[in-house]
Protein backbone atom coordinates (compact mmCIF):
# COMPACT_ATOMS: atom_id res chain seq x y z
CA UNK A 1 0.00 0.00 0.00
CA UNK A 2 2.82 2.41 0.90
CA UNK A 3 4.55 1.63 -2.41
CA UNK A 4 1.39 2.60 -4.33
CA UNK A 5 1.12 5.84 -2.38
CA UNK A 6 4.75 6.68 -3.07
CA UNK A 7 4.35 6.00 -6.79
CA UNK A 8 1.24 8.19 -6.86
CA UNK A 9 3.05 11.01 -5.06
CA UNK A 10 5.98 10.82 -7.52
CA UNK A 11 3.66 10.93 -10.53
CA UNK A 12 1.71 13.88 -9.12
CA UNK A 13 4.94 15.69 -8.28
CA UNK A 14 6.12 15.36 -11.90
CA UNK A 15 2.76 16.61 -13.19
CA UNK A 16 2.90 19.59 -10.80
CA UNK A 17 6.43 20.46 -11.94
CA UNK A 18 5.32 20.51 -15.59
CA UNK A 19 2.26 22.64 -14.82
CA UNK A 20 4.30 25.03 -12.66
CA UNK A 21 6.75 25.53 -15.55
CA UNK A 22 3.89 26.36 -17.93
CA UNK A 23 2.39 28.80 -15.43
CA UNK A 24 5.76 30.50 -14.97
CA UNK A 25 6.21 30.77 -18.76
CA UNK A 26 2.80 32.41 -19.29
CA UNK A 27 3.76 36.06 -18.80
CA UNK A 28 1.77 37.85 -21.56
CA UNK A 29 -1.31 39.72 -20.35
CA UNK A 30 -3.88 40.42 -23.06
CA UNK A 31 -7.41 39.66 -24.13
CA UNK A 32 -7.85 36.48 -26.14
CA UNK A 33 -9.89 35.32 -29.12
CA UNK A 34 -11.65 32.03 -28.38
CA UNK A 35 -13.21 30.09 -31.26
CA UNK A 36 -15.83 27.46 -30.43
CA UNK A 37 -16.62 25.48 -33.58
CA UNK A 38 -17.52 21.99 -34.81
CA UNK A 39 -20.75 20.10 -35.48
CA UNK A 40 -21.51 19.19 -31.86
CA UNK A 41 -23.98 20.78 -29.47
CA UNK A 42 -22.69 23.18 -26.84
CA UNK A 43 -20.74 25.95 -28.57
CA UNK A 44 -23.06 28.78 -27.54
CA UNK A 45 -23.60 27.12 -24.17
CA UNK A 46 -19.84 27.18 -23.53
CA UNK A 47 -19.66 30.83 -24.62
CA UNK A 48 -22.43 31.81 -22.21
CA UNK A 49 -20.73 29.87 -19.42
CA UNK A 50 -17.69 32.08 -19.96
CA UNK A 51 -19.97 35.12 -19.93
CA UNK A 52 -21.27 34.05 -16.51
CA UNK A 53 -17.69 33.71 -15.29
CA UNK A 54 -16.77 37.17 -16.59
CA UNK A 55 -19.79 38.75 -14.92
CA UNK A 56 -18.81 37.01 -11.69
CA UNK A 57 -15.57 39.01 -11.88
CA UNK A 58 -17.53 42.22 -12.62
CA UNK A 59 -16.35 42.42 -16.23
CA UNK A 60 -18.19 44.50 -18.83
CA UNK A 61 -19.76 42.22 -21.48
CA UNK A 62 -21.96 42.45 -24.58
CA UNK A 63 -23.41 39.86 -26.95
CA UNK A 64 -24.16 39.87 -30.67
CA UNK A 65 -26.27 37.00 -31.98
CA UNK A 66 -26.37 36.19 -35.67
CA UNK A 67 -29.20 34.00 -37.03
CA UNK A 68 -30.90 33.80 -33.63
CA UNK A 69 -33.20 36.43 -32.22
CA UNK A 70 -36.84 35.71 -33.02
CA UNK A 71 -37.75 33.30 -30.24
CA UNK A 72 -37.57 33.08 -26.46
CA UNK A 73 -33.94 32.58 -25.42
CA UNK A 74 -33.09 31.51 -21.86
CA UNK A 75 -29.58 32.97 -22.00
CA UNK A 76 -30.84 36.32 -23.21
CA UNK A 77 -33.58 36.39 -20.57
CA UNK A 78 -31.06 35.77 -17.81
CA UNK A 79 -28.17 37.94 -18.94
CA UNK A 80 -30.26 40.94 -19.97
CA UNK A 81 -31.73 40.91 -16.46
CA UNK A 82 -28.11 41.25 -15.26
CA UNK A 83 -27.50 44.25 -17.51
CA UNK A 84 -25.82 42.57 -20.50
CA UNK A 85 -26.78 44.15 -23.84
CA UNK A 86 -27.79 41.82 -26.68
CA UNK A 87 -27.66 42.80 -30.36
CA UNK A 88 -29.58 40.31 -32.50
CA UNK A 89 -30.43 39.97 -36.18
CA UNK A 90 -34.09 39.38 -35.32
CA UNK A 91 -34.17 36.87 -38.15
CA UNK A 92 -35.10 33.21 -38.39
CA UNK A 93 -32.55 30.56 -39.29
CA UNK A 94 -31.54 31.03 -42.91
CA UNK A 95 -33.42 27.89 -43.96
CA UNK A 96 -36.59 29.41 -42.45
CA UNK A 97 -36.34 32.95 -43.85
CA UNK A 98 -35.04 31.94 -47.31
CA UNK A 99 -34.49 35.62 -48.06
CA UNK A 100 -30.78 36.23 -48.63
CA UNK A 101 -30.93 40.00 -49.21
CA UNK A 102 -33.10 40.61 -46.15
CA UNK A 103 -30.86 38.43 -43.97
CA UNK A 104 -27.73 40.14 -45.29
CA UNK A 105 -29.11 43.59 -44.42
CA UNK A 106 -29.99 42.42 -40.90
CA UNK A 107 -26.53 40.89 -40.50
CA UNK A 108 -24.93 44.17 -41.57
CA UNK A 109 -26.91 46.11 -38.94
CA UNK A 110 -25.56 43.82 -36.20
CA UNK A 111 -22.07 43.83 -37.71
CA UNK A 112 -22.01 47.65 -37.68
CA UNK A 113 -22.79 47.51 -33.95
CA UNK A 114 -20.04 44.91 -33.49
CA UNK A 115 -17.53 47.30 -35.09
CA UNK A 116 -18.35 49.82 -32.36
CA UNK A 117 -17.93 47.15 -29.68
CA UNK A 118 -14.58 46.02 -31.10
CA UNK A 119 -13.31 49.61 -30.78
CA UNK A 120 -14.60 50.15 -27.23
CA UNK A 121 -11.86 49.71 -24.63
CA UNK A 122 -14.46 49.68 -21.84
CA UNK A 123 -15.85 46.30 -22.95
CA UNK A 124 -13.94 43.33 -21.54
CA UNK A 125 -15.72 40.47 -23.31
CA UNK A 126 -17.78 40.22 -26.50
CA UNK A 127 -19.60 37.10 -27.66
CA UNK A 128 -20.23 36.90 -31.41
CA UNK A 129 -22.65 33.98 -31.42
CA UNK A 130 -23.08 32.04 -34.71
CA UNK A 131 -20.87 34.49 -36.56
CA UNK A 132 -19.14 31.77 -38.61
CA UNK A 133 -22.24 31.45 -40.79
CA UNK A 134 -21.97 35.11 -41.75
CA UNK A 135 -18.67 34.39 -43.52
CA UNK A 136 -20.00 31.26 -45.24
CA UNK A 137 -22.97 33.17 -46.66
CA UNK A 138 -20.81 36.24 -47.39
CA UNK A 139 -23.04 38.49 -45.29
CA UNK A 140 -19.91 39.88 -43.60
CA UNK A 141 -16.55 40.32 -45.31
CA UNK A 142 -14.03 38.04 -43.59
CA UNK A 143 -11.11 40.41 -44.25
CA UNK A 144 -12.92 43.39 -42.76
CA UNK A 145 -13.81 41.28 -39.74
CA UNK A 146 -10.21 40.18 -39.22
CA UNK A 147 -9.05 43.79 -39.43
CA UNK A 148 -11.43 44.85 -36.64
CA UNK A 149 -10.61 41.76 -34.58
CA UNK A 150 -6.86 42.39 -34.90
CA UNK A 151 -7.11 46.07 -33.97
CA UNK A 152 -9.43 45.75 -30.98
CA UNK A 153 -8.29 47.04 -27.54
CA UNK A 154 -5.48 44.91 -26.13
CA UNK A 155 -7.37 43.81 -23.01
CA UNK A 156 -10.59 42.87 -24.82
CA UNK A 157 -11.54 39.20 -25.27
CA UNK A 158 -13.82 37.91 -28.01
CA UNK A 159 -15.63 34.58 -28.28
CA UNK A 160 -16.65 33.38 -31.75
CA UNK A 161 -19.13 30.52 -32.16
CA UNK A 162 -20.55 28.51 -35.04
CA UNK A 163 -19.93 25.53 -37.30
CA UNK A 164 -17.44 25.36 -40.16
CA UNK A 165 -15.21 28.24 -39.09
CA UNK A 166 -13.42 29.96 -41.97
CA UNK A 167 -9.78 28.88 -42.22
CA UNK A 168 -8.68 32.54 -42.38
CA UNK A 169 -9.84 32.95 -38.77
CA UNK A 170 -7.50 30.32 -37.34
CA UNK A 171 -4.26 32.36 -37.12
CA UNK A 172 -6.09 35.13 -35.25
CA UNK A 173 -7.54 32.85 -32.55
CA UNK A 174 -5.63 32.19 -29.34
CA UNK A 175 -7.76 29.19 -28.31
CA UNK A 176 -9.75 26.93 -30.62
CA UNK A 177 -12.09 24.24 -29.33
CA UNK A 178 -13.83 21.92 -31.77
CA UNK A 179 -16.97 20.33 -30.37
CA UNK A 180 -17.85 17.12 -32.21
CA UNK A 181 -21.21 15.40 -32.41
CA UNK A 182 -21.18 11.86 -31.01
CA UNK A 183 -24.94 11.57 -30.44
CA UNK A 184 -27.84 14.03 -30.45
CA UNK A 185 -31.35 13.55 -29.05
CA UNK A 186 -32.91 15.39 -32.02
CA UNK A 187 -31.65 12.67 -34.38
CA UNK A 188 -33.79 10.19 -32.44
CA UNK A 189 -36.95 12.25 -32.75
CA UNK A 190 -36.71 13.98 -29.36
CA UNK A 191 -37.98 17.58 -29.38
CA UNK A 192 -35.69 20.43 -28.33
CA UNK A 193 -36.23 20.95 -24.60
CA UNK A 194 -36.89 24.39 -23.13
CA UNK A 195 -34.27 25.22 -20.54
CA UNK A 196 -31.82 22.63 -21.92
CA UNK A 197 -31.65 23.15 -25.69
CA UNK A 198 -32.85 26.78 -25.76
Amino acid sequence: MNDKNELHKKRQKKIKEKIDLKIAAATVEKGIVLLLTGNGKGKSTAAFGTLARALGHEKSCEVAQFIKGTWDCGEQNLFESLGVKFHTMQSDFTWESQNKEKDKLKAQVVWNKCKELLENENIDLIILDEITYMFQYKYIDINEFIEYLSNRPKSQSVILTGRSAHKKLMPFCDTISTIENTKHAFDNGIKALKGVDW
